[in-house]
């Protein structure tokens, strides 16, 4: 399974992407911005599909469309008589269905089941360096943002005595998803990449009870997911991103089973 460069690049993406996925996965939680993960996610398909119609790289095209989105909600933020939540609501499903006229318009782009669900076994080394820089630079600012984050996770009221801005912990948090969203879509697609951020986070939560501990159990459970769904997806030859996907659920399902371990 691993003589070919093909699955080589598959099972590095899963893992890099695992290993920052599920620790971002809990600040995400912790801070309450899951709608927020799932918004951004499907926000940036009108520039996936606007890149594949023009030929160009699929990361451009993510990162163009999650900055259109960060424009839109900001600017409907700013109407006092629309709440945060109703102005991403607004601005996610106008994108979204943007990108569903342009993806079935005439000139559909031959790329639009790579664009949805994603394609692990179709990255070349530049997509997987790519990738793979973004995701451990996301890692890298999780660590250095550690305090910040546990102040505004836990201690919102009285983070500003402890010199930390909840408000710029936030935005700074939803760059990195952002950034991560980003990293992941070429290898998930913007349909599923949210269940690699999500579930193994929710799973490390239920089942450790110290921060440190919880954050190395989800970017563990992550990795796992993407490696247990190539193998899933080699040995019955489907979708690889839907099989990633598809674990990183399993895995999430049977850790909310267990009772909670005093992990160190």
């Amino acid at each position: 399974m691993l003589s070919s460069g093909i699955m080589q690049r598959a099972f590095l993406e899963a893992i890099v992407l695992g290993l920052a996925c599920g620790p971002l996965g809990v600040w995400i939680l912790l801070l309450r911005r899951a709608y927020a993960a799932e918004s951004l996610s499907h926000a940036m398909l009108p520039g996936l599909v606007i890149a594949a119609l023009a030929g160009i790289p699929l990361l451009l095209g993510a990162a163009g469309g999650v900055l259109v989105a960060a424009a839109g909600i900001a600017l409907v933020a700013r109407d006092a008589r629309a709440g945060g939540d109703i102005g991403v609501a607004v601005v996610v499903s106008g994108l979204f269905g943007l990108g569903g006229i342009l993806a079935l318009s005439p000139d559909t782009p031959p790329r639009l089941g790579e664009l949805l669900f994603g394609d692990l076994l179709g990255l070349t080394n530049g997509d997987l360096l790519a990738a793979a820089a973004l995701a451990l630079g996301v890692l890298a600012a999780l660590a250095v943002a550690y305090r910040p984050l546990a102040a505004t996770a836990f201690a919102r009221h009285s983070a500003r005595s402890l010199g930390v801005r909840p408000a710029r912990t936030d935005l700074a948090l939803l760059v990195l998803l952002a950034l991560t969203t980003v990293a992941a879509v070429q290898g998930l697609g913007n349909l599923l990449l949210v269940a690699l951020i999500l579930a193994p986070a929710a799973t490390a939560l239920n089942l450790a009870t110290r921060l440190p501990a919880i954050l190395a159990l989800a970017a563990a459970l992550a990795a796992l997911a993407g490696v247990a769904g190539l193998v899933v997806s080699y040995q019955l030859d489907i979708a690889a991103g839907a099989s990633v996907a598809l674990a990183a659920v399993i895995v999430a399902s049977f850790g909310l089973l267990k009772p909670k371990l005093d992990m160190a």
